[in-house]
Formats: structure tokens, sequence, C-alpha cells
């Protein structure tokens, strides 16, 4: 039973994923009428409310990947967990409102940080419902896991929050951070770094040791449990470091 109510809940939120970025399009509209005016001009004089479908598709589905890659990862579920969730989706409702706002008033302060708000509130709200997920034991990610979670979505959240100061200086350039949601610095800096690591630790370290364990301070270690590992949602996680420095 418990297993069928869990799943009612995960398609419950999928559900309401797949209805917000249905109805972004139909934030897009072209006259019947044109009057003269040909298909392409009219979906030019679209094209703020093509830009924001176009941002706003690939916020809510990169939002859907992470919740369902969240819940992938949730044992059971108790009423706080609900609670957030429900209120999660909630924002997540108002995403095709807050895209028509931008659509239709992309030049003014004001549709730029109703925008902003909306999606720094679902990627903050995601963040507590992963860490308190976490702090009450209902999910199998790893500490490192969890941790990569909360970055990412506290990651998200600094860039819509980063952009609201910036609309009220320059409008038509607060759009452009959102831009960075496309950018992982931790993966294309650090992770390459770590690698390097990795191959030049196993051959100065291990042949050293005839067999795949190495000695920090005065304790045997197994290589593959030292070296940062690359997780299942963050290329930077391990307990290395932590290790070592015990």
């Amino acid at each position: 039973m418990a297993k069928i109510e869990f799943s009612r809940i995960v398609a419950f939120s999928d559900g309401v994923f797949a209805i917000a970025i249905t109805l972004l399009v139909l934030n897009i509209h072209i006259p019947k009428e044109l009057h003269g005016e040909s298909v392409g001009a009219a979906l030019w004089h679209e094209r703020e409310s093509l830009l924001a479908y176009a941002i706003s598709f690939a916020v809510v589905g990169r939002y859907w990947l992470i919740h369902h890659r969240f819940f992938g990862e949730v044992t059971r579920f108790d009423s706080r967990l609900l609670g957030l969730n429900l209120f999660y989706l909630a924002w997540i409702v108002l995403v095709p409102f807050s895209s028509e706002v931008l659509g239709d008033h992309a030049s003014d302060t004001g549709g730029i940080v109703i925008y902003a708000v909306n999606l720094a509130v679902v990627a903050l709200l995601g963040w507590v419902m992963a860490a308190d997920a976490h702090r009450a034991g209902l999910t199998r990610l790893r500490p490192e896991d969890e941790r990569e979670f909360r970055f990412r979505s506290f990651f998200v959240a600094l860039v819509f929050i980063a952009s609201i100061p910036v609309a009220f200086v320059a409008p038509s350039i607060a759009p452009l951070l959102w831009l960075a949601l496309f950018f992982d610095p931790l993966e294309r800096f650090g992770y390459g770094r770590v690698e390097r690591f990795r191959e030049v630790f196993l051959r100065s370290v291990a042949p050293q040791t005839g067999n795949d364990s190495w000695v920090v301070t005065g304790r045997r270690r197994s290589v593959p449990s030292c070296l940062p590992t690359r997780s299942r949602l963050w290329p930077l996680s391990g307990p290395c470091l932590s290790d070592a420095s015990a």
C-alpha cells in the first residue's frame, strides 16, 4: 500500500510538471487576421514571448529532471515532505503565468523581477525539500550526493536572484545572466582536475603498496574508497580529503 501511495505522489508531481510545461505554449499568439502582414512578421512580433517560452521550457524541464532524480532516491515519505512537495509544485504551476508576464513585458523591470523571483523560489524550495528529506532519513542519497543536489539548487537560485538588481539598472541585460544556467563551472574546471589527480594518484601510489590499499595516518584504506569519485548527481565527490585529514 505504501508503495502504491508513493507512486501516486510521484505521478501527481509529474502530471503537474507536464501541465505547467504544456501551458507555456499558450502564451504565444498569432492573430487570425494579419491585415496584410506576413506570418513571419507576426512571429517576429512574438519574439519576446517565444524567448520566454524557450527559457521557461528549458528551466522547467531541468527542474523536472532534478525533481525526478530526487524522488528516485526517496525511500519513504512523511507529512512534511508531502507538504513541501505541494508547496514546491504550487510555484511550478506559477511559471506559465510569470512566463507570460515576461513575454509581454520583457523590457520592463517588473516583468523580469516577477519571473526571476518565481524561479528562484522554486530552486530554493527544492533545496529545502532535499535537505529536510536527508535529515529525516527519507532518501538513499549519500551525503556527497545530497550536498551536490543542494549546491545545484542554490546555484540556480543565485543566478535568478543576481538578475533582479541588474533588472533595475539594465532590464535588457538581466535575462542574459540566465544563460549561466547552461554553464556548469565545476563540471568544466573542477572535474578535469580531479580526474587528472585520480590518474596520477593511481599510477604513483597504488604500485608502491603491492595491492589495492594504502596507509593514511596508520590506517589501511582501499584506493577506491579514498579517491574522489563521480557521484550520481555531481562530478566532485568522495571522502579522500576528509579521510586523509582524519
